[in-house]
């Protein structure tokens, strides 16, 4: 039973709806990025709301700072690798650190890489007195880097980091190929998951499906232009990479920098993604950015957004749907030192 209010209350039920009114708001904004971007059951293909209806993006140069330093790997895995540091001599308090040891040992100003895996022991129950050991290592192969062990057992925490010229890999499509850099630090289970794909040499199933061009919102070089709206058009081509014979199994959030123009990232935990044609700082850090196409490879995502299209709603949002979907493919490409570097350095310092 209800009871009846007292004088005092007043105050009281203030407070509370004014508290009310904040998680309302911040549920509605949820929900509109949710339906930006989320996969529609109801589309032909796998269609996702559209992508972004509400924010602002930074450039690949500005990644280091905006991302806070973000440095990760992958729990409950250990690489394998010649050792650059051994880390029974070189200890940390976190994994980040070891993380950024190695990426120190990787600048691209002093010629190749010294080091493009890590090693952390950061379990201290399960470590013992490993605990604190950084493990920096060299792959023979760092698009293939060599497994030692994974799985729940297992207590190390390990990642890679590509340096310049490096990590990158080829989006093949019938109108060219987008080379992208791929950005182990700061999403190494996406990473993952594409290096995976690119074991398969094919990708059946992957495609473009959505394509919207920069109209007269966004300039060439992807910024906003002022007193224009943020879409739509978006500017964006969407597709899957949802490869038939393989398992997907929904990625974990790994945000850390915004959406810039030749950001790729996912829709939600994929396998839904999108290459950005703008800087989305609307966006903030509403998506997995897991690499960049490289800025002389722009063009083709922009050829790409100007084929023919019809109209479609998603979620209450118009959309712009590729009348014939275009199949994609990831390749493994040949690089040398310097040859190919991504807008600004992105990913790599």
């Amino acid at each position: 039973m209800g009871r009846k209010p007292n004088d005092s209350e007043p105050a009281g039920w203030a407070s509370l709806t004014i508290l009310l009114l904040g998680l309302v708001s911040c549920s509605v904004v949820y929900m509109f990025m949710s339906l930006v971007m989320r996969p529609n059951n109801n589309s032909e293909f796998y269609s996702v709301a559209s992508v972004g209806a509400d924010g602002n993006g930074v450039l690949e140069g500005d990644l280091e700072g905006e991302s806070g330093g973000c440095c990760r790997g992958i729990e409950n895995l250990e690489l394998w690798g010649s050792a650059v540091k051994w880390g029974s001599d070189f200890k940390f308090n976190s994994s980040k650190e070891c993380c950024e040891a190695c990426k120190a040992l990787c600048t691209g100003n002093d010629g190749p890489c010294l080091c493009d895996s890590w090693v952390f022991c950061g379990n201290r129950e399960a470590c013992g007195p490993k605990f604190g050991e950084c493990w920096l290592k060299k792959q023979k192969d760092t698009l293939v880097p060599d497994r030692q062990e994974a799985g729940n057992t297992v207590s190390w925490t390990s990642g890679l980091i590509f340096g310049k010229g490096e990590g990158i890999v080829g989006l093949e499509t019938e109108y060219g190929t987008l080379h992208i850099k791929l950005f182990p630090e700061y999403a190494p289970h996406s990473v993952d998951y594409i290096l995976e794909l690119l074991g398969l040499h094919h990708c059946a199933g992957c495609q473009f499906y959505r394509a919207e061009n920069r109209g007269k919102i966004w300039d060439s070089d992807g910024n906003h232009i002022k007193d224009a709206s943020y879409g739509p058009p978006f500017a964006l081509i969407q597709g899957t990479l949802d490869a038939q014979g393989i398992m997907f199994n929904k990625l974990p959030t790994e945000v850390c920098p915004t959406i810039r123009r030749g950001s790729v990232a996912w829709v939600g935990s994929g396998p839904e993604f999108f290459i950005s044609l703008a800087n989305h700082q609307e966006w903030k850090r509403s998506y997995t950015v897991f690499g960049s196409v490289l800025p002389e490879d722009m063009e083709i995502a922009e050829k790409i957004a100007q084929l023919p299209t019809k109209s479609d709603v998603w979620s209450n949002i118009n959309v712009s749907v590729l009348e014939n979907p275009v199949p994609l493919l990831f390749r493994r490409i040949k690089t040398s030192q310097g040859d190919l570097i991504t807008n600004n350095n992105a990913g790599s310092d």
